[in-house]
């Protein structure tokens, strides 16, 4: 296939509300190996949908044999002022920046990456097809080749335009198009986004370990969270941006334009105990059109709960008894360890007297009797 207007369609690309466009060859990404040894160590946790399909993440031919080109595309989402500051504030939940938006950015940059793909056809010829981050595609590595960032030591994409707050999109297309040279790493000796990690997360530089990881124990994983890492997550409920947010590098990201990915006010610092009441229903309603509502009720509500246990005060403690009763059991174990840190022993032996025996589900179980020993308590 004959090659199209590079310029116009990174100029048409801008339009269309994307901050930084490049392109890379639809070639092997050259991280087959180390995604076959992320995969194999098990660093991956719940999430086997990184097994399924794994040779077409490392190579974008087996994705689409027909595909020349990938013009990788990014939307920014820089946020207003600092989040680490919001982990100072206890009784307020913390979702992550890329998440508080009023839209769903998934739904954001497929409309845009639609609407770039339809221009391109009718005005460059070829065929087409785009990507976010749901499909088997190894977007920092093909971001990285096309100039846009390298992957830094948290494992993350960094711009030295937009640091580290920004979403990423592909057109994969069968045009020949002329490949941007990628982008060197710029992190240098630094290692403040390994340092911040409050779950150590990171085993070395460039590697991560998805398993102790508080974006993917909030969001992926399934079952109950295992105590060592409870009091760490602080008041994170969705997500962590620790290490984005502490890399210098964010020094050259502005506040975004894009009205898209402005925070919706009820999701910049939620009162916990307003967001522990929620039912399915209610919570279906608060987070329509959000990346949240994915996680369901009752996920999201176990992490409102431990961030409870690790807070303080009458209204903390309210909230988290009445979750004692809650018809999941996945809530039910977190507001036991949340209520042995909250109320005092009186209160919770009484509380442990009224449930025990007719506590079916022995995880539960398990969390009265080791809060009853005094363990991690």
């Amino acid at each position: 296939m004959a090659g199209g207007d590079k310029a116009a369609i990174l100029a048409r690309a801008r339009a269309l509300g994307f901050r930084a466009v490049g392109v890379a060859p639809a070639g092997g990404t050259g991280h087959r190996a180390a995604l076959e040894a992320f995969l194999a160590s098990g660093a991956h946790g719940d999430m086997d949908w990184l097994e399924k399909r794994s040779a077409e993440r490392a190579y974008p031919h087996a994705l689409w044999p027909a595909a020349r080109s990938v013009v990788v595309l990014a939307a920014d989402y820089g946020p207003a002022h600092d989040p680490l500051d919001d982990l100072r504030r206890h009784d307020r939940g913390t979702i992550s920046v890329y998440a508080r938006g009023a839209r769903d950015y998934h739904d954001v940059v497929k409309s845009r990456l639609k609407a770039l793909a339809r221009w391109m056809v009718e005005t460059q010829g070829g065929e087409v097809k785009v990507f976010v981050d749901t499909a088997p595609v190894m977007e920092k590595p093909l971001a990285q080749r096309a100039g846009l960032g390298w992957q830094g030591k948290h494992t993350n994409l960094v711009s030295r335009e937009l640091g580290s707050w920004f979403f990423l999109g592909e057109v994969f297309t069968t045009l020949d198009l002329e490949p941007d040279a990628p982008e060197a790493d710029h992190c240098g000796s630094c290692r403040a986004c390994q340092d911040i990690c409050p779950t150590a997360a990171f085993p070395r530089p460039y590697q991560l370990d998805a398993r102790r990881c508080i974006s993917y124990l909030t969001i992926e994983h399934k079952g109950h969270i295992t105590r060592e890492f409870r009091a760490a997550m602080g008041n994170r409920i969705y997500g962590c941006d620790d290490c984005l947010a502490v890399c210098p590098w964010n020094k050259f990201a502005a506040r975004t334009a894009d009205l898209a990915f402005l925070p919706r006010a009820e999701l910049t610092a939620p009162r916990l105990a307003d967001l522990s009441d929620l039912d399915d229903a209610a919570f279906r309603e608060f987070f329509r059109g959000s990346p949240i509502r994915r996680t369901g009720r009752d996920r999201f509500v176990r992490n409102v709960v431990i961030a409870l246990g690790n807070s303080s005060g009458p209204a903390a403690r309210a909230a988290v008894e009445r979750r004692l009763d809650d018809a999941s059991p996945l809530v039910r174990a977190m507001a036991v360890w949340a209520y042995s840190r909250l109320a005092g022993d009186g209160p919770f032996a009484s509380a442990r007297r009224l449930r025990y025996q007719t506590e079916d589900d022995a995880t539960v179980r398990a969390e009265w009797d080791a809060a009853r020993h005094g363990e991690d308590a």
